[in-house]
């Protein structure tokens, strides 16, 4: 057979005879092996059933038992002139997570309709997956029209309505047939008890179909699957999912923003000057590089964004409602991280191709929902790079949801071009004089909690002690942060995490000048506080000013916790934003259980031990 191989994705409800259409269709086009078919029927006459042709797919005895498919099959179909690669993904609803494994890799689908029973919600839902996963191209196959007699107004009132519904998700029908897949009318051959249908055979249809050509020109995104250490050398080993690369080429390892050169691309038995997509390989670089599997390779010009927090588009799949503050594991590619829920934007029903808010994305549903990573993520939009903005969620060891990532208005955080070119310049007043001078060492007290939990408080109380006994030390809170030096900063995410950068940085200076600067932000994610760590490094302390929800919402200062349980605030940490305490803080004070002036007490107390000079200030 010649042409290249077409991947071709089957869907559809569960009872409207997509294995019987896929069995029939591998019969008919001689895909099956040679006695396949009389062995099966001897099977099915062995065990007292009728034969079907879906026992054609059917692997294990288990399927047949139940008659659903509960696996992805991948089966080569014979059509003139050019071969197809057949993923049958699974119908039943208990099985979507499998189809989302099928239809991510397929150039079109093909989608059964029962012309009895019409488009069903699970056929809307199978609509809407297509269209998530970027599968723009569609066969239809109205099934059974045995059962309303071969009617052609039946067939046309069918292709409207199936033609409605995948227009309600931007996909439009290559072509909608007639079939009847026990008996294979219009699969192979013409049916003659449909002759007023004049449009072209399943075969023929899916043989003229043209396969997507690799997206070779799309930017180089290249997933660090391994690396292979020799002694001499160290290989990065991947599958090209866009773009090209050749020896010689400046790439950029993202996130961790280390470049090099390719020197050589290993490809067994010979090396290659160059490679695209859809290739496996390996590369060598110029020089050494600590990559892990997970980093993406790109040019340095056309590098993914660089962010921890995301839009994305998912249909759930668990058992139990999705609620924002979840914490799931993410597989974007080659990497594996952790992420939290949010927020859920809206749900978009299926049935109806209209869009609602809620709190709660239930099973099957799917959903606009915003995630979080407390680790720096290589990011694509799906409408530019789908191959690159495809993932999947997990709990444990089960997939709850598949989706892609919408990256519109998300700021990128990778370290601009410029500051490589920056050399800092050294004190000649080191820390050690500062601190003999003021008899302490300068560090960073970060004060992170709820809002009500008492941060600020404590701080100006903590500062007013502290001043009283000869530290240099000042607080900054968000108040007055942001009524000078982040006064540009609105309250958006991608503002509140530069809000939080620019005052770690702030913070490390002032700790450099030899002061207990002390700092009093909810500052809710982790990521964001291992920055404000990493800029201060060791002279860093973080503070859990520890109250739980209930008593943070029962004092309420402000009336804030209120505001956002009325809807007027977005993204209230706690109530519709997530936090994440601290793992390991260098202390907690339970301001819940205990008064302001023992948390200030226990507070000063650790300074006295971890900044004061023995001998200077006692």
């Amino acid at each position: 057979m010649d042409g290249a191989p077409l991947k071709l994705v089957v869907v559809g409800h569960v009872d409207h005879g997509k294995s019987t259409l896929v069995g029939r269709l591998l019969h008919e086009t001689g895909s099956l092996p040679e006695g396949r078919v009389e062995a099966l029927k001897q099977a099915a006459a062995r065990r007292g059933v009728p034969f079907e042709w879906s026992f054609a797919l059917d692997a294990m005895q288990a399927e047949r038992d139940q008659a659903v498919t509960i696996e992805t099959t991948r089966l080569w179909l014979r059509l003139p002139k050019r071969p197809a690669l057949l993923i049958d993904a699974p119908g039943h609803r208990e099985f979507i997570a499998k189809m989302i494994t099928g239809a991510a890799a397929a150039d079109c689908a093909l989608l059964i309709v029962d012309a009895a029973e019409g488009v069903q919600d699970q056929t809307r839902r199978h609509i809407h997956l297509l269209a998530l996963l970027g599968v723009h191209t569609v066969i239809v196959a109205v099934n059974k029209m045995d059962l309303v007699r071969f009617d052609a107004a039946c067939f046309k009132a069918r292709d409207d309505e199936i033609r409605a519904a995948l227009a309600s998700v931007g996909l439009t029908a290559s072509a909608v047939v007639p079939v009847v897949a026990p008996d294979g009318d219009n699969l192979v051959r013409r049916s003659e008890r449909m002759k007023w249908y004049d449009g072209g055979t399943i075969a023929d249809l899916l043989a003229a179909m043209p396969a997507n050509e690799p997206p070779h020109g799309l930017p180089l995104r290249f997933p660090i699957q391994d690396v292979y250490r020799t002694e001499r050398r160290r290989i990065y080993v991947g599958r090209i999912e866009t773009g090209r690369i050749k020896v010689g080429d400046q790439i950029l390892f993202s996130p961790s923003n280390k470049v090099a050169h390719v020197q050589s691309i290993e490809l067994w038995p010979a090396n290659l000057e160059a490679a695209e997509a859809g290739r496996s390989i390996g590369i060598t670089l110029d020089r050494p590089l600590f990559v892990e599997r997970g980093e993406i390779a790109s040019h340095v010009d056309d590098a993914p964004c660089l962010n921890r927090r995301f839009p994305a588009t998912v249909v759930w799949l668990g058992t139990k409602p999705l609620q924002a503050g979840r914490s799931l594991r993410m597989q974007l590619g080659t990497v594996e991280a952790k992420v939290i829920v949010e927020s859920i934007e809206k749900i978009i029903d299926t049935g109806r191709s209209t869009a609602r808010s809620g709190d709660t994305l239930a099973r099957d549903e799917i959903g606009d929902i915003v995630l979080h990573s407390p680790r720096l993520l290589a990011l694509d939009d799906s409408g530019w790079i789908p191959r690159t903005a495809r993932f999947v969620l997990r709990d444990g060891n089960d997939v709850t949801a598949g989706g892609l990532t919408r990256l519109a208005g998300v700021a990128d955080l990778r370290p601009a071009a410029s500051a490589t070119a920056l050399t800092p310049v050294d004190h000649r007043v080191t820390r050690e004089l500062r601190a003999q001078r003021t008899g302490h060492r300068g560090g960073v007290l970060w004060f992170t909690g709820l809002s009500g939990a008492g941060k600020s408080t404590l701080a100006m109380a903590v500062e007013e002690h502290l001043f009283r006994k000869g530290y240099a030390v000042y607080v900054l809170d968000g108040d007055n942060v942001r009524s000078g030096l982040n006064a540009d900063l609105g309250f958006a995410p991608a503002d509140r995490v530069e809000n939080i950068r620019r005052v770690g940085h702030l913070a490390a200076l002032f700790a450099d000048a030899g002061f207990i600067c002390i700092t009093a932000f909810i500052s809710p994610y982790a990521a964001d506080r291992a920055l404000a760590r990493a800029a201060a490094g060791a002279s860093f302390h973080e503070i859990y000013i520890d109250a739980d929800l209930a008593t943070c919402e029962k004092r309420d200062p402000r009336g804030l916790y209120r505001r956002a349980r009325r809807g007027e605030i977005a993204e209230f940490t706690g109530v519709s934003s997530a936090y994440e305490p601290p793992e390991s803080p260098e202390l907690t004070v339970d301001t819940g259980h205990q008064p302001v002036e023992a948390s200030v007490e226990r507070i000063v107390d650790y300074v006295e031990k971890n900044f004061a000079l023995r001998g200077v200030r006692g």
